[in-house]
């Protein structure tokens, strides 16, 4: 077992919030994995973590529970969010451990069920038809924000009951929880912040006055074992839902139209095999997922992972981007391949008990709505070379400013 090290300074420090490594984050992450299992890295506020890049060693934190989601103190934290942006995140199921994470997952288990999810296919086709009706005349579009960015906000709005007039307002609380999820809680991104929570106040409590056949509704209404939802943890899950149940599909669209564009052979192979399509969308998963890395984990107890001895109280990241492109466990791992067979199962939606509880719901948005796209406009193209794109500097996810394309 090796003892802790410190940052090594002649390998490269990821800052995974330069647009520039969004853009491409697989060759400095595939170095960082030839390297070792676990490198100490440097992150941008000054804090040391280790930094996970193979598949088996991710596996081992993201199941271990002794790896927990809150650091032991302030001091080792990755974050340290203001009050507000606490309230609204840090109450959920992404923070929360046992027991009260397996309370929390099963209240809103019973919410928002696979039967529930299903039920909403034909609606998303609804939406995503209208999408493209709209644009279709046009000739051209913004495929992010004009297509990638409404369907998921308008779906999970739908089911969780949110007015259409109010649409804006939950559009305006989410971004601003990406940006402070960035790190940028300016006093105006605090601000709308408040905003959000006091909008979040005043939906519950509508809802609890006259609920309805919706998500927030149900969740008001959700017990587990004599077990509600505080208030608290009310608002976050909500924030969580609004936030997580549309940017992971933006995401997962925007990179996965983007990497079918960029490799016309397997576009043109799915065109013609539109059976394809579920494989298609894990090899997009897989291969350009919408997030780079899994929250934060804090190790409770001196544990060994890799051969490396990780002290009580180390933040570790793992990077799921970098696992999900081990050769290890993926054969041609840098290869972009709709019928790939590997055994190996990528962990895009993350593993263990944190696993997405949304994954369903993401990949029936992005089944349709890929799907709807290529059917409805087999001519799509892109209208810009895919290095002028420019990519959001986020440290967990993804995803593109914009994707111009034409058709």
């Amino acid at each position: 077992m090796q003892p802790p090290n410190s940052p090594d300074e002649t390998l490269p420090q990821p800052d995974f919030t330069n647009p520039d490594f969004q853009a491409n984050p697989f060759p400095p992450l595939a170095r960082l994995r030839r390297t070792g299992p676990l490198i100490r890295v440097v992150l941008t506020n000054g804090i040391e973590a280790w930094l996970i890049t193979r598949y088996d060693e991710a596996l081992q934190v993201l199941k271990d529970t002794r790896f927990r989601t809150q650091p032991p103190s302030s001091e080792g934290a990755v974050y340290n969010p203001s009050p507000i942006f606490r309230v609204l995140f840090f109450n959920t199921l992404v923070n929360a451990e046992p027991p009260r994470h397996t309370q929390l997952r099963a209240l809103v288990s019973k919410a928002f069920t696979t039967r529930f999810i299903e039920s909403m296919r034909p609606h998303i086709q609804e939406i995503t038809d209208h999408l493209i009706d709209g644009v279709a005349p046009r000739g051209q579009m913004d495929l992010i924000e004009d297509f990638a960015f409404p369907l998921p906000i308008t779906v999970i709005a739908e089911m969780l009951g949110v007015p259409a007039e109010d649409r804006t307002r939950i559009r305006a609380g989410s971004l601003a929880l990406l940006e402070a999820l960035s790190g940028g809680e300016s006093p105006a991104c605090i601000a709308k912040l408040e905003e959000f929570r006091a909008y979040l106040d005043l939906l519950i409590e509508h809802k609890r006055r006259d609920p309805r056949d919706d998500l927030i509704s149900h969740l008001v209404q959700a017990e587990e074992g004599g077990v509600h939802l505080s208030e608290e943890e009310m608002v976050s899950m909500l924030a969580l839902l609004i936030f997580a149940g549309h940017e992971t599909t933006v995401n997962l669209i925007g990179n996965g139209m983007l990497a079918l564009l960029t490799h016309p052979a397997q576009l043109e192979k799915l065109r013609q095999d539109p059976s394809l399509m579920t494989n298609a969308l894990e090899e997009m998963l897989r291969y350009c997922g919408p997030a780079i890395g899994a929250s934060p984990r804090y190790a409770s107890e001196d544990i060994e992972v890799g051969g490396q001895l990780i002290r009580k109280g180390d933040a570790v990241l793992v990077s799921l981007a970098a696992a999900n492109r081990d050769q290890a466990w993926f054969k041609q791992c840098e290869t972009f391949d709709i019928t790939r067979s590997d055994e190996g199962r990528h962990m895009a939606f993350g593993y263990g008990i944190h696993y997405c509880l949304g994954a369903p719901l993401a990949r029936l948005e992005g089944h349709i709505a890929i799907t709807t796209l290529l059917k409805r406009l087999p001519n799509l193209r892109l209208a810009v070379p895919p290095e002028t794109l420019r990519w959001r500097g986020n440290p967990h996810l993804r995803g593109l400013c914009s994707l111009p394309v034409t058709f």
